[in-house]
């Protein structure tokens, strides 16, 4: 039963970050390279201050193309606005969030407001055939 999987079953728990003052350009690299459509943002204290995804990434190429300048750092282009889930929230909970929004994966938070995942709509359809398995 889908409505009894939550989202700490099927996050990612390795969460790849990346620093507000890296390099834009780098940062995108590192995402490539990891196969991965988005990344939280951490500053120096290791707090969570963005998200920043392909669709962030965008504004870097339009950015460099018009102006033919350096790209810069991550904090430049991230996106501010955090939006989270529990970890111990529903998957369904879950999927009806990713339906009404152009979001592709949400940072997960724990009871003590760590970060201790990432979820995408991937695993959401992981675990729709996990249960049919």
């Amino acid at each position: 039963m889908l409505a009894k999987i939550t989202v700490a079953d099927y996050m990612t728990k390795r969460v790849v970050t990346l620093k507000d003052q890296a390099d834009v350009i780098e940062s995108i690299q590192m995402m490539l390279n990891h196969k991965i459509t988005c990344a939280p943002v951490v500053n120096d204290q290791g707090r969570l201050v963005g998200m920043f995804s392909e669709r962030d990434s965008m504004k870097v190429v339009l950015e460099n193309a018009y102006n033919q300048g350096g790209a810069g750092k991550v904090e430049e282009f991230m996106t501010r606005e955090i939006k989270s889930v529990a970890v111990d929230a529903s998957i369904l909970d879950l999927a009806q969030r990713f339906e009404s929004s152009n979001i592709r994966s949400f940072p997960v938070f724990d009871d003590d407001a760590r970060l201790v995942g990432i979820v995408s709509r991937t695993d959401v359809l992981k675990a729709l055939t996990a249960k049919k398995k």
